[in-house]
Order: structure tokens, then C-alpha cells, then sequence
């Protein structure tokens, strides 16, 4: 009798650990199972109430994010007029197109968080050929980037139905994040259902590897964080595997795993 109610107090333990690490990841909905009066039965009702005041508490802090995001939109849109009015092309004019350009560009990025975290995001799959998105892509960021030494290496050309736009925007922010926070030269690799973003700059941070993008840090290298975070939400909205490591000859490579077409 020892031994069984033993067996099943370690059953339960198991179960309730399983379900713990879920919310750990980041499934908030998860609940752990409540039968009973015992303590380990107050213990899970302890660790529903957490997960559930949590839940509420991020969802509050996404909504101000967003309201204050919409908010800001007018007055932006009104700053970036009147910076194209000025005259000129001295510096510090310059500076005043470009921190506005900027901060419009953050805005509607804390915007796109706020509709993928509210599930407002939905695909719009077609044949896509991914050397040509590719090749797209790295020519949008040159054209921003004059300078900046980008390039295409197809290993295996493949046609993948996806949603264009949203993968344009993925590898977009990966090769402008390694641009900024990596170094040169930065190459878009297209080998099958894979697309790989590699920099030789000083790699990625321990924890990004180990727990992913997380909006709002980025292991000291300045910013938001939201490009990354962008990424991962894109990609969930596709299908896309994102993985990230260092490989031992220096650098960081980012990697796009599309998902197998439905037949």
C-alpha cells in the first residue's frame, strides 16, 4: 500500500512538473491538475492562481503598450512632415529626418508586436521561389545600406508556398540585426527549406540562444529587442523553425526551417 500511494503521489509530481515547464515556456494557458485536498493538491492551486494573475498582467502591459504606440502615431506622422520641410542639408537637419524616420519605424514595430500577440496576424500562403526573395531581400537592404557587404549563397534552390511578405520581413530583420550587432560580411545562405542568416561578428549572447529573442533585451548590444521578437512572431504565423548558435569557427548563424508543404 506504501509503495502504490507512493507511486501515485510521483505520478501526480510528474504531471504537475510537465505542466509547470509548459507555463515556463511561455504557454500561460496551461494549467496544472487539482484533484483532491492534499498538499500537493493546494500546491498546484497556488501555481494556477500565479500562472492565471500573470497572464492578466502581461495582457495589461501589451494593451498600454499598444494604446500608447496608436497614440503616438498623429503626433509622428506630424513630426515627420514638418522634417521634410525643412531646408537645407546640414547636419543637424539631417539628424532630425533620420531620429524621426526612426522613432516612426519603432512605433510601428511596437505595433506589429502588439497585433501578433493578440493573434491579429494571418498568412497568406503562395509558391514562393526562395532564392528570389532572397536575392529581394538582401537588394531592399542595400538599398538602405549602400555600403554594407550582403550577399546570396543558394546551395539548393527550392519553391516553398508560404506567405511571402511575412518571410521577406523575417529574413529583412535578420540581416539588418546582424548588420548592427553582428559584422561583415553577412550572407543569406538558401539550402532547401532552410535559409540561413550568417554574420562573423562576435556571435550571439548565451541567453538568446538558450531561451530565444526576448523583446525589450538584447544582451547589451542597445535597442529594443523588438526586430528579433518580430522575427519570432512572423515566423510562428508561417510555421517557420527558428534556431540560433555560434558554430565554432566564429560569427552567428541564424536559421529559417520552413515548414513541408501540404499536400
Amino acid at each position: 500500500m506504501g509503495l502504490g500511494l507512493a507511486a501515485s503521489i510521483v505520478r501526480r509530481l510528474r504531471r504537475s512538473t510537465r505542466q509547470a515547464n509548459r507555463i515556463k515556456d511561455g504557454e500561460l494557458g496551461t494549467r496544472l491538475p487539482q484533484r483532491g485536498r492534499d498538499e500537493i493538491a493546494q500546491l498546484s492551486a497556488a501555481v494556477n492562481a500565479m500562472a492565471q494573475a500573470l497572464t492578466a498582467r502581461i495582457e495589461s502591459e501589451r494593451a498600454v503598450t499598444a494604446n500608447i504606440a496608436h497614440e503616438l502615431r498623429t503626433p509622428v506622422a506630424g513630426l515627420l512632415t514638418a522634417s521634410s520641410l525643412l531646408t537645407g542639408d546640414d547636419r543637424p537637419t539631417e539628424m532630425v529626418r533620420e531620429r524621426a524616420v526612426r522613432l516612426r519605424d519603432l512605433i510601428e514595430d511596437v505595433l506589429e508586436v502588439a497585433r501578433i500577440d493578440n493573434g491579429g496576424e494571418r498568412a497568406e500562403p503562395r509558391e514562393v521561389e526562395l532564392a528570389t526573395l532572397a536575392r529581394r531581400v538582401v537588394a531592399g537592404v542595400r538599398a538602405d545600406r549602400p555600403q554594407a557587404e550582403v550577399a546570396v549563397e543558394v546551395i539548393h534552390d527550392t519553391v516553398r508556398e508560404t506567405d511571402p511578405r511575412r518571410l521577406d520581413r523575417v529574413l529583412t530583420n535578420l540581416v539588418t540585426n546582424a548588420l548592427r550587432h553582428g559584422a561583415e560580411p553577412v550572407v543569406v545562405e538558401v539550402d532547401g527549406p532552410e535559409l540561413r542568416v550568417r554574420d562573423h561578428g562576435p556571435g550571439f549572447p548565451p541567453e538568446l540562444i538558450a531561451h530565444g529573442p526576448q523583446r525589450f533585451r538584447t544582451g547589451g548590444n542597445g535597442g529594443l529587442g523588438l526586430g528579433l521578437a518580430i522575427v519570432t512572431g512572423q515566423a510562428g504565423v508561417i510555421g517557420a523553425h527558428l534556431s540560433w548558435h555560434n558554430p565554432p569557427e566564429g560569427g552567428a548563424v541564424a536559421t529559417v526551417t520552413l515548414p513541408s508543404d501540404t499536400p
